[in-house]
């Protein structure tokens, strides 16, 4: 082909492409303006937040679009295989029009990143790149403002414990409501003691590292020392070697705090099985020989409950139960005679010894409780005004209980 030839089909193909983009985008889009690139506030060193200006063309009401949308391409370097520097590029984000910020969270406190930001228009024309304020590198921020509120909160509820433990230490009585269930167990032992048959104490089926199976040994220690003093059989089958070994110990010093170490009985406190169903045959086959008079059954239960429960029930035994398992609370409140429900089990303790720093972290606790209740309401009221009023001022009280009290 000659030159003329060349110079001909050239001009064709221009004036093919002019005919076929929209008459708005052959013409240049112009570029947004001041990129800046800087650390994202309030975050662990992973982000960084990149601003600009709009572009003139990016008019708000204008119809049709000249800019529909912002490209945010990021560059950094790293080393090649042949130990040079190399730039590797990618596009991080695709903005609306109108929007002048981006945040990139997957930023690496050991790299430096440059940010460049263009218009995009109809026919994915583009405008000229604007690149940013020079190589930026994250960093940790080690504080977040943004959770100013809940460190608040965690004040309040640490300080409620110290001041409500140091009031108990100086004198100051301490309330706490009756629980039928606790004060049930010296007239279960003594009925035990009556009718001659030993009392039974079942700590859960799972390890001592459960909160719920400490606070079971916890009442434990009361049901022995009532035992001791009454010279009644205690009889403690485990399914956890560390459970026997801790119960062990507990009633032994509850026998020598009732002045009776003689009535300590090492062999009654013993591991039957860890397998759920072996340990429950077990116990329910012991309570259908021996007919204890008493049983306990205070800590973590899962499908075992109501068989142990509905056998107790069947011998005619006096029962307590106490677990934080709420899918098992309904079999024990159906067929036990007492049941401590949830949080009087981890209450029982403050509650049978009486001992003022246990007192005063009870009060303390409840205090935060009653702060948790306060804020569920407000929440729940700003929400629904927010519904059904709207506002910037509600929206933005929601926004801080969401990210700043809740997280």
């Amino acid at each position: 082909m000659t030159i003329a030839g060349k110079g001909i089909g050239l001009a064709i193909g221009l004036l093919a492409c002019a005919w076929g983009l929209p008459a708005e985008a052959q013409e240049m889009l112009a570029p947004p303006s001041e990129v800046v690139v800087a650390d994202a506030p309030n975050d662990a060193g992973n982000g960084l937040r990149i601003t600009w200006q709009l572009s003139p063309d990016d008019v708000a009401d204008a119809d049709p679009r000249r800019v529909l949308k912002y490209e945010v391409i990021r560059r950094w370097t790293e080393p090649a295989a042949d130990g040079a520097e190399g730039e590797l590029q990618e596009r991080r984000s695709l903005t609306a029009f109108g929007e002048t910020v981006y945040l990139d969270p997957d930023c690496s406190t050991k790299q430096d990143y440059q940010y460049a930001v263009r218009a995009i228009g109809p026919g994915n024309s583009a405008s000229a790149e604007v690149v940013g304020s020079g190589a930026t590198r994250p960093v940790v921020n080690w504080f977040d403002f943004g959770r100013t509120g809940f460190l608040g909160i965690l004040l309040f509820v640490c300080g409620a414990v110290v001041v409500c433990t140091e009031l108990a230490r100086r004198g100051k009585p301490i309330y706490v409501r009756p629980i039928a269930g606790l004060q049930a167990l010296e007239e279960a032992v003594g009925r035990s003691t009556e009718m001659g048959r030993p009392v039974l104490f079942v700590p859960g089926i799972v390890d001592i590292n459960e909160i719920e199976t400490v606070a079971g040994l916890t009442v434990l220690s009361t049901v022995a020392r009532t035992a001791a003093e009454y010279d009644t059989q205690l009889e403690v089958p485990t399914s956890r070697t560390l459970v026997m070994t801790s119960a062990r110990e507990i009633a032994e010093a509850a026998a020598l705090a009732a002045g009776r170490p003689e009535a300590y009985a090492e062999d009654h406190i013993y591991y039957v099985t860890d397998e759920q169903f072996g340990y429950v045959a077990y116990v329910c086959g012991w309570m259908q020989r021996e007919k204890p008079a008493a049983c306990f059954y205070l800590g973590k239960f899962f499908a075992e409950s109501l068989l142990l429960a509905e056998t107790g029930n069947s011998i005619g035994a006096i029962q307590v139960a106490g677990t934080a398992e709420a899918s098992q609370m309904p079999f024990f409140v159906a067929a036990c005679d007492y049941t401590l429900i949830g949080e009087e089990l981890f209450a029982a303790s403050a509650y049978l010894s009486g001992e003022p720093h246990q007192l005063g972290i009870l009060r303390g606790q409840d205090l935060g409780k009653i702060l948790a209740a306060a804020l569920l309401l407000i929440g729940s009221g700003l929400v629904t005004a927010q519904a059904v009023v709207g506002g910037d001022g509600l929206t933005a009280a929601v926004e801080f209980l969401k990210r700043g009290i809740l997280g």
